[in-house]
């Protein structure tokens, strides 16, 4: 059995919740390797930036270059900052998608058992499956994307702590 037809399988046995927790993964993870990108590839050269123009003035105790000195660090927050907030929303989400699966599944089950009674464990197997796949899929994804997470808030923290140490008064 090839791999398409295995996950058709999967994604048919867990409703159609799974499809929303499988968009809903791919956008999460998305975000995730944007945002490793961005701090990676693309954060140096805006810091660096920010730093040079910050170098380039003339005098750096007044208030006008207190103002500048924050209007640099915010231009370089907000770079930062994007996408970085929506990625622990996702993961409080999608556990809470997979709880809908359950709903769903089980409102399945209850449908079988009201049609057919309960003596018919392989008409109820349908919905069981329903009611737990999607649980698990969207614990998985939340419970494997939290460390990732974590680091990015990690970087983003230090990285703003080494802009402003940077951006000092001289």
């Amino acid at each position: 059995m090839g791999l398409l037809p295995m996950f058709q399988d999967f994604m048919d046995k867990g409703g159609n919740v799974l499809w929303a927790i499988l968009f809903m993964a791919i956008w999460l993870w998305w975000m995730i390797l944007e945002r490793y990108w961005y701090f990676f590839a693309e954060h140096k050269l805006g810091k660096n930036a920010c730093i040079s123009t910050w170098e380039a003035r003339d005098e750096y105790t007044s208030w006008y270059a207190d103002r500048e000195r924050a209007q640099l660090i915010s231009e370089v927050d907000c770079s930062m900052l994007k996408n970085l907030k929506m990625i622990p929303t996702l993961i409080a989400l999608l556990p809470m998608f997979g709880l809908l699966g359950t709903v769903t599944g089980m409102i399945q089950v209850f449908d079988v058992m009201a049609f057919m009674g309960s003596g018919n464990p392989r008409a109820m197997a349908n919905g069981v499956s329903a009611a737990t796949i999607p649980t698990m899929a969207g614990m998985v994804v939340a419970l494997i994307a939290i460390p990732f997470a974590t680091g990015l808030d990690r970087r983003y923290k230090r990285e703003l702590r080494l802009l402003k140490t940077a951006l000092k008064q001289h």
